[in-house]
């Protein structure tokens, strides 16, 4: 087998998209190029609206549309048994900390948005409420995350860097080499001891730099359900990005 050059390799093109027809419906595939991937590998899109096919260097965007389009049947199952989208508007249902909170258009309420009885009341305009919904539930991931993150790297007797809330898609968190913590504000939807694990994840990087016994052993002791937790992200992960 011939090998790539770096050189060359940088210059191959990373990504390549195309339409596939299953079964009626246009899904968009995307083949990607990784330099560590070591076979070619299947999934849907994070937001679940496609698929993506990643694939090895030497290997050809010709190869990842073939896998795909022989796994078609695979794709429109897992698509078909995704929730639909949810906007954000009045009378909408989401989960906020893992308990459905419908949103309710108050024109003239005050604070601009409020958690009361099951509900999340939104003042202002209509136009204004997905923004306004939006950036609230932003503003509490930060608070949720923050405060966590606080008390765990105090409980490891670490200093975390600066921390900051995305809309991120391929992970819930990460831990950069200088102790900065990055996360999803969606895990603000998610249940109390999921967010809460993602937040130990990420706080015991800042001990442990890979995920050997005594990362996990760390993680176990900063939070109380790892196992089922990830269980949780595994099975309902995806549909946190099917709102908004």
């Amino acid at each position: 087998m011939r090998l790539l050059s770096p050189l060359r390799s940088r210059l191959r093109p990373r990504q390549h998209t195309v339409v596939l027809d299953l079964d009626a419906r246009a899904v968009l595939l995307t083949v990607r190029r990784h330099p560590r991937a070591r076979r070619i590998i299947l999934r849907l899109a994070a937001e679940g609206d496609g698929a993506v096919v990643t694939i090895p260097e030497r290997a050809s965007f010709d190869e990842g549309i073939t896998l795909a389009r022989n796994h078609a049947g695979w794709i429109a199952r897992r698509l078909a048994a995704i929730p639909p989208r949810v906007a954000f508007e009045d009378g909408a249902v989401l989960p906020f900390l893992g308990q459905d909170h419908r949103l309710r258009h108050h024109a003239r309420t005050f604070p601009a948005v409020r958690r009361e009885g099951g509900e999340i009341i939104v003042a202002g305009r209509a136009e204004d409420l997905p923004r306004r919904v939006a950036d609230w539930l932003r503003r509490q991931a930060r608070v949720e995350i923050g405060a966590r993150v606080g008390d765990k790297a105090a409980t490891l007797g670490r200093a975390p860097g600066r921390i900051t809330v995305r809309d991120t898609r391929s992970r819930w968190g990460s831990c950069s080499a200088t102790g900065n913590l990055s996360f999803s504000w969606r895990l603000v939807m998610a249940p109390v001891v999921v967010l809460d694990y993602v937040v130990a994840h990420e706080v015991a990087h800042l001990t442990h730099r890979d995920h050997g016994p005594s990362f996990w052993r760390t993680v176990a002791a900063l939070t109380e359900d790892v196992a089922g937790s990830r269980a949780w992200l595994r099975r309902h992960g995806r549909s946190l990005h099917r709102y908004g």
